[in-house]
Parts: C-alpha cells; structure tokens; sequence
C-alpha cells in the first residue's frame, strides 16, 4: 500500500470546509492520512486516535466528504481518487473492495483492480444504499428541530411550530456546521439583547423569531454579548 496520501487545497480552502468545526476537519485529514489505496478507512480506531466525537464523523457524512459503508464504521473519502494517484506497483486493493460500487471505484479500472468479477457485485444493492442512507447521510435525521424550536417557544414565551419554513432556516443554519448549543447560544443572546428594547416604535421582542433569528444574520447574533442600550438594530 502507498505510503503517502495528499490532499488537495481545492477541497480543504473551500467555504464549505472551513465552515466545518476544526475537530472535525482534522478528523477529516487524519481519515484521509489512515485510507487505503481505494479510499476506505476504519473510522474508529482513527476516532479514538483523534479524541474526536463521533458526532464529528456525521458531520462529514451530511456534508458530502465521505460515505459510510457498513454499520461498522467503514467510510469511503469521497474525493479521494481525485486529490490521490497510486502508482500501479503500490496499489493495493481495500480489503473492503465488496462494499464499493462501480462509482466509487471510477468507471476506468478494471475488475481485476478492485477484485470484482461482475458488474452485478460491483454495485450495492438497493437494501443496502438505504441502510448506508440512514445512517447520517440523511440531514433531516441528525437536526433536532424539535428541541430547537422548543427552546425559542420556552425563552420567548411564544409558540413556533416544527413547520418547513422553520426548518429550512434551522437546516441551512446546521449544514454550515452549527450544532445545537449555537442555536440556543443565539437565542439566549438575543432574547437579553432585545427584551425591553424598541426598534423604530415596534417592540424588538417581535423580531425573536425563526426567520430573524435563523437567518442569515445568524453568526453575528452567535457571537454578540449582552447589550444594556435603549435602542439596537435586529438587522
């Protein structure tokens, strides 16, 4: 097997990866620096390694950097074949070369390289990619929408509802990487921030909302203090 492995800047300077928390990017490089020669790596040894959460695995796995192969920690590095080239006479193929699928693989490799004499075993079937599918590749089955909504309901005393226009906001907001202390972080900063206040004669309290408070503006209003002013701008 190879010895080296690299990685590319195109994949570690982008927005989407910077955005991740630096535990999980160094996962992500330490996974990348333990794969085989096919892009596969047992994740848990390397998580223990790393003292990194396993929260921090399904992270990678909602933003697309790998794919989970079998329910025994088995990942594939998605990019992997893109930012690796592996000279023939150092390729050795992964002893889970099973579970990979024509894809993953690359349609330009023979069967003999990845010891797949078919393309019927080449690919997963389709219990199989729903199993994979559910197990964090799914957004929607990592969000607590429900707990984030009832925090809001609870420190405003209002009553937001777990509706798609709520969870669009909460979704985007945790696809960039935010966890679910920084949705209450935000919501305890700004409920101090603006209970009491007046913004152009309409009580700022009407702006502790799902779509103010989950937007955009969202790492600002994370990273605010409490404020004692009479007057603040929500925007």
């Amino acid at each position: 097997m190879a010895q080296r492995r690299m990685i590319d800047k195109r994949t570690i300077q982008t927005q989407k990866f910077l955005r991740l928390p630096l535990e999980t990017q160094a996962l992500y490089f330490h996974l990348m620096l333990n794969a085989d020669d096919d892009g596969v790596v047992e994740a848990f040894p390397v998580v223990r390694m790393v003292g990194a959460a396993e929260d921090s695995l399904g992270l990678l796995v909602v933003k697309q950097f790998i794919k989970p192969l079998n329910e025994e920690m088995v990942y594939f590095i998605i990019d992997f074949k893109e930012q690796n080239t592996i000279k023939k006479d150092r390729y050795k193929a992964s002893k889970y070369a099973q579970l990979l699928t024509n894809e993953e693989f690359g349609t330009e490799m023979e069967p003999k390289r990845n010891q797949l004499g078919t393309s019927d075993k080449n690919r997963l079937d389709k219990n199989r990619l729903d199993k994979n599918n559910n197990m964090s590749g799914k957004p929607d089955d990592v969000i607590p929408y429900s707990e984030i909504l009832e925090y809001l309901n609870k420190k405003t005393g209002r009553s937001f509802r777990n509706v798609e226009a709520n969870k669009k906001l909460i979704k985007a907001r945790w696809n960039e990487g935010y966890k679910l202390e920084d949705f209450k972080t935000v919501v305890d900063n700004m409920v101090s921030n603006w209970s009491g206040k007046m913004f152009n004669g309409v009580p700022a309290e009407n702006y502790l909302q799902p779509k103010t408070l989950f937007g955009t503006k969202f790492d600002n209003y994370l990273n605010q203090t409490p404020m004692r002013q009479e007057q603040a701008q929500p925007y």
